[in-house]
């Protein structure tokens, strides 16, 4: 075994999920290893739906462009029951929510990232695996084996494990994974139909039988090119696995993920088209396909010492509204700028509890939700449609009266701490010539962004003397009716809300401060008067000790 090599974070796991941890740990100047044990990223379209959310996360991070100039649009989803049309869902969002749906193949995913990656000086250890760890009261020790086949002995001051369903890091830990298997076995082709379908819409189509009971159903998700689509269907007999032994248990009893069996055809894909398809198609140019299992499991908690589980290492769940590599990417994000400020000093380590206590209820919701929309359709929520569509867009995940969220303040009904802080458009400043949205302000930031809201240079010019601290940076956003020039004598960054589309949105009560978190969420909101009180306060969660 090699001498022990430092470093701050060792990641292992170099799907979305673990690079998108690297990412943001790499953009605050932490140290980190990344690793997997496969010697080349796959070349399947398994996780291909990219939610809004997680777009406005990367724009923060400044890959957004990157992502959209790769991405297909998802406009919708037309479904069909024994062949006649039932329900055509547009996906609309709000005017003021920056990003719609995309869709994306894993892989193109994961090659975006790895070069952001890369470009901050980390580069993945292809073909390294983590054998095992141990931890103490000042970091971790793990066993690598290297591509090269020898071990290596790592001392990082924590561990992530965004190592997948059947995660090392997870049975490290000895956490628990309850949950279940559905019965159903499945198999995903990424091919072309030349159909007319509508173009950015997916497809569900079933046939329902007598008794009710779903026993056939194809669903087809749009990818970037012309007719290109990827495919789900249930297996059949002469594919199972289950009959073979074969499959993608591992050992573990966890049933989830792609199966090492027979790879079906072109054929197979093409009966089931030629049974369901709301259209007559001829499919070809197949590039990839695999059966696969679905399971639900959560883990009983994201974290022990300095250990951490995120992505399907966590939780795995039907694949219904995107949701699960959406999920992951949000948890590496809430863990990796929590990690960033404890590894830099500037918050005490009990600023990492609030890992597990923020992001295993959005684990828990996310399973069941998507549990019962695989066994009873979208419709077993009985939310309006707004809701719904804000819900699949994980544009409502919050935490509010959570460990970081402050004192409400203000109608209850505004963004409140622990809300996602809404984008607006509008927003000008002294020297551009163009109206900017909050994400432009918010764009390549590290650590919190003080938001000083009010119509009066006074009101400002008092609240931006205010030391905000350390992780802190203070930005101005004057009020519609102030003069624009009063943006040019301020001693913070100042925009004005010249559409007026900020006091719409966060609904101010005269002068107002705003906390927004590395994440984007609100962490307070607060009279200016009282923001040396409201900084104070906050800024407990973050005190190093």
């Amino acid at each position: 075994m090699t001498d022990s090599r430092t470093t701050d974070v060792l990641i292992a796991g170099a799907g979305p999920v673990g690079l998108s941890a690297a990412a943001e740990l790499r953009r605050y100047g932490v140290r980190c290893r990344l690793v997997d044990r496969l010697p080349a990223r796959l070349p399947y379209a398994k996780a291909v739906g990219i939610q809004p959310r997680t777009l406005e996360i990367w724009d923060r991070m400044g890959l957004a462009r990157t992502v959209l100039e790769s991405a297909a649009v998802l406009r919708g989803q037309l479904t069909y029951v024994n062949g006649r049309e039932r329900a055509r869902i547009d996906l609309s969002l709000p005017p003021e929510v920056p990003y719609g749906f995309a869709a994306l193949p894993q892989y193109e995913t994961e090659r975006i990232l790895e070069e952001y990656v890369a470009g901050l000086g980390t580069v993945i250890e292809r073909g390294t695996e983590l054998l095992s760890f141990t931890q103490d009261e000042d970091g971790v020790t793990a066993r690598l084996r290297t591509a090269s086949g020898a071990e290596e002995e790592v001392r990082a001051g924590h561990l992530i494990g965004c190592d997948g369903a059947h995660s090392v890091v997870r049975k490290g830990l000895g956490l628990s994974f309850e949950g279940a298997a559905f019965a159903e076995e499945y198999m995903l082709g990424d091919v072309e139909a030349d159909w007319d379908v509508p173009h950015g819409y997916g497809v569900r189509s079933s046939h329902r039988a007598e008794d009710g009971s779903t026993d056939d159903v194809l669903v087809c998700i749009p990818l970037p090119g012309r007719g290109r689509y990827r495919m789900s269907m249930l297996v059949p007999p002469e594919l199972s696995t289950r009959a073979t032994g074969r499959g993608a248990e591992q050992g573990d009893g966890v049933a989830h993920g792609l199966e090492g069996g027979r790879a079906p055809q072109l054929s197979h894909l093409q009966a089931v088209v030629d049974r369901l398809a709301p259209r007559p198609a001829v499919l070809s140019r197949l590039r990839w396909s695999s059966v696969f299992r679905i399971s639900h499991r959560i883990v009983d908690r994201y974290a022990d010492g300095r250990v951490f589980v995120a992505g399907d290492a966590a939780h795995i769940h039907p694949p219904t509204g995107a949701q699960g590599m959406n999920t992951g990417i949000q948890d590496a994000c809430n863990l990796a700028w929590k990690l960033a400020l404890v590894v830099r000093g500037e918050a005490g380590p009990a600023l990492l509890a609030s890992y597990d206590a923020e992001r295993r209820p959005v684990g828990e919701e996310v399973v069941g939700r998507t549990v019962r929309h695989a066994t009873r359709g979208m419709e077993a929520d009985p939310d309006d449609p707004r809701t719904l569509m804000l819900r699949e867009a994980q544009l409502l995940v919050g935490y509010r009266g959570g460990p970081l969220s402050g004192t409400p303040y203000g109608p209850p009904d505004a963004p409140q701490p622990g809300d996602r802080a809404p984008d607006c458009a509008g927003l000008t400043a002294p020297v551009a010539a163009y109206p900017l949205r909050l994400l432009d302000v918010l764009r390549g930031r590290t650590g919190h962004v003080v938001l000083l809201y009010a119509a009066h240079l006074a009101d400002l010019a008092q609240a931006a003397r205010t030391p905000p601290g350390t992780a802190v940076r203070t930005v101005a956003v004057l009020a519609r009716e102030a003069a624009p020039s009063a943006a040019d004598i301020l001693a913070v960054p100042a925009y004005r809300d010249a559409a007026g589309e900020f006091a719409r949105l966060y609904r101010p009560e005269g002068p107002t401060g705003f906390v927004v978190r590395p994440d984007g969420y609100l962490a307070a909101r607060f009279p200016l008067t009282g923001i040396a009180e409201a900084l104070s306060g906050h800024l407990t969660t973050l005190v190093p000790g």
